[in-house]
């Protein structure tokens, strides 16, 4: 004769604790990896960008792009300040290593040619204090700032041409304000 064992046991709270502690943690192991090296969200601090991006502007920067490929002409990158590397600046690339880039009466040359720039919207005459013609060194990048007369960018020393490895992303979707959400 067969004898079926009763389960006498009672209830445990303990698996399903540990199921739910479990699945949090693995959560956060992806949140995390997403976060450090995939996409991120950032707030715009300034007006350097305008009228592209406007300050406090939120935006996702895709931190994994130029694993595969380089940045191009127009790309809007974000990267340390270099005398205070905990602050981030967004600018726009427009100028690739090995070019010579050269700054007449508000008007910007890449290797000669004037640099057609439909984003700018007004003039300006801000030069820097860089010496031109100047050649961009190589592995680097000449990133400017759209409102060109109230920006800190590779027209200055303090800022300079920015070194790929330094690159900590592009800026990818624009998310806040709601009507304005779009990709850049």
């Amino acid at each position: 004769m067969t004898r079926l064992l009763e389960d006498t046991s009672e209830p445990s709270f303990i698996s399903p604790i540990a199921t739910l502690i479990w699945e949090v943690f693995i959560a956060f192991i992806i949140s995390y990896l997403i976060i450090t090296f995939i996409i991120q969200n950032t707030k715009i601090d300034g007006y350097s960008m305008e009228p592209t991006l406007r300050h406090k502007d939120a935006i996702i920067i895709n931190k994994f792009i130029y694993y595969f490929k380089n940045p191009q002409y127009g790309d809007i990158i974000v990267f340390p300040y270099q005398k205070d590397p905990s602050k981030k600046y967004i600018k726009r690339i427009i100028g690739l290593p090995g070019e010579v880039i050269d700054i007449k009466e508000g008007a910007i040359y890449i290797n000669g040619h004037p640099l057609q720039e439909p984003y700018i919207t007004k003039s300006w005459k801000t030069k820097g204090n860089i010496t031109y013609p100047f050649t961009i060194p190589k592995n680097h990048y000449f990133v400017l700032g759209d409102n060109r007369d109230h920006s800190s960018d590779s027209r200055f020393y303090d800022v300079g041409t920015i070194e790929k490895s330094k690159i900590f992303g592009k800026a990818w979707i624009r998310i806040w304000p709601l009507k304005s959400i779009r990709k850049l």
